[in-house]
């Protein structure tokens, strides 16, 4: 049984992916009596528009997929309900293979024509935007059209200069253009392509694309086998404190969810999309967490130009710099770009060794500093400034660095969470006070992150000076 994540939609050029996630979808409804429990997600409406969704999807497995549950609104919209009592360690769905949707149901005659260079999440939009044309006539059409409108998404993609402003603190703001300009690159590659298919299906525009692709971005899941579109499951919300998670069986076909804990009848059934920070869901699902436990910083500390040690830095990081196993946003290759997490522990846990030794290179101020350092480096573990610098004054300067530079941080974030707080109106549109609550849940988690890091340097720096006051 393999292990289904929702993909960090970055990846976009990949065409293994290992992760994945999706976003609710509103819709008009019907009311529906629902049990409560002390879980906060348990009233929902029967989705009046997804009656034989159900019913269509297990014609066309020829199997049944769930008899625990059904197709409701949350108030975050569209979602799964407990239809019968669920109990810990149940399956609650199956979905075979054969009615996943991936860059195999691409039309053999479009396939031919895109290059080999256009990722997965794109050749998918592709199938998505072919069936979407097709409308009634499409075998998808009960899927499609549950699929989010155009309008409906609060990816960050989709957000105007004005609402990014509100983000531009956040690497997030960065990832989003990155991100939409990998769209466009794709956009650009594939629109031979869609001009090939005018006659058949009709103009396809780069609003057109960039919504099909944040609609596999934000739904598909990945494999080492690819990229898929699981229907009826990716109905299913996040919950970053849930054990379920979607499952595979290459020997049996199907795609599975398992319970992890008891559900009353009516109460919304959910799962985790993956360990992903509010930057994560903001950018590539279109919500957030008031408050989410994978929530992360990313900072770049560069050395200032006018340090007449700069070259020779610059050289002894790039010499010894180590690169992580994964990527993390694809920055994380950078010599210079750190993620900071929560620091909860004594030991600095969350704070990176590699940006305190950053730190420590940086406090040098004589050539033979760094040569010592290289020079531990080569006859330890090979890791650069990892070991606390000898003269306790130069370890204090070191972590003062930081501090000034979290210290700064905190003061910025601070003000714009305030801004957001004095300028939400009443009179706000729905989509804009929706976008700006994202913004404070994403500022807020991470100043949460910036406190406890700055925290725990200053308790750092305070105990070296005890320790040098002692000597």
């Amino acid at each position: 049984m393999l292990l289904r994540l929702r993909i960090p939609a970055f990846w976009w050029s990949l065409c293994s992916l290992s992760n994945a996630r999706r976003y609710p979808h509103p819709s008009s409804s019907f009311q529906l009596s629902l049990s409560s429990s002390s879980h906060p997600q348990v009233s929902g409406i029967l989705d009046g528009d997804c009656d034989g969704f159900l019913p269509w999807l297990e014609r066309k497995a020829v199997s049944k997929i769930s008899s625990a549950l059904s197709i409701g609104k949350a108030p975050c919209g569209r979602a799964l309900f407990a239809s019968r009592i669920i109990h810990t360690g149940e399956c609650i769905l199956q979905v075979p293979y054969a009615v996943q949707m991936t860059v195999d149901n691409l039309l053999p005659e479009i396939r031919s024509l895109i290059s080999t260079e256009v990722g997965c999440i794109s050749k998918l939009a592709v199938v998505i935007l072919v069936e979407q044309k097709l409308g009634r006539d499409s075998e998808w059409d009960p899927y499609i059209s549950c699929l989010p409108q155009q309008g409906q998404l609060h990816n960050t993609i989709f957000w105007s200069e004005s609402e990014l402003d509100m983000i531009r603190l956040s690497s997030v703001y960065q990832e989003t253009i990155n991100q939409k300009s990998q769209i466009e690159k794709d956009f650009l590659a594939i629109r031979p392509v869609f001009k090939s298919l005018l006659k058949s299906f009709g103009e396809f525009t780069f609003k057109d694309f960039m919504h099909a692709c944040t609609l596999v971005g934000s739904r598909a899941w990945g494999s080492m086998k690819g990229l898929s579109l699981i229907p009826f499951a990716d109905f299913l919300n996040h919950d970053g404190d849930s054990d379920s998670i979607v499952m595979s069986d290459d020997d049996k076909q199907y795609s599975e969810v398992i319970a992890d804990r008891d559900y009353a009848l009516g109460e919304q059934v959910l799962i985790r999309y993956g360990k992903f920070s509010n930057a994560t869901l903001m950018l590539d699902f279109g919500f957030t967490l008031p408050y989410n436990n994978y929530d992360e910083v990313q900072i770049q500390l560069d050395i200032p130009k006018h340090d007449p040690l700069r070259d020779l830095k610059m050289e002894l990081l790039r010499q010894y710099f180590v690169r992580p196993n994964k990527d993390v946003k694809g920055l994380s290759n950078s010599v210079n770009s750190f993620i900071i997490k929560e620091v909860t522990s004594a030991k600095g846990k969350g704070l990176p060794q590699s940006l305190r030794a950053f730190a420590r290179v940086l406090s040098c101020t004589f050539p033979q500093e760094l040569d010592d350092l290289a020079m531990e480096a080569a006859q330890t573990d090979g890791r650069l400034a990892r070991r606390p610098l000898r003269n306790i004054s130069k370890e204090i300067e070191a972590h003062l660095l930081l501090s000034s530079l979290f210290n700064k941080l905190i003061a910025e974030h601070s003000e714009a969470i305030l801004s957001l707080e004095l300028s939400n109106a009443p009179s706000l549109s729905t989509k804009l006070a929706v976008r700006r609550k994202m913004a404070r849940d994403l500022l807020v988690g991470e100043l949460r992150i910036l406190k406890s890091a700055s925290a725990w340097l200053d308790n750092y720096c305070s105990s070296l000076t005890g320790r040098s006051i002692h000597c």
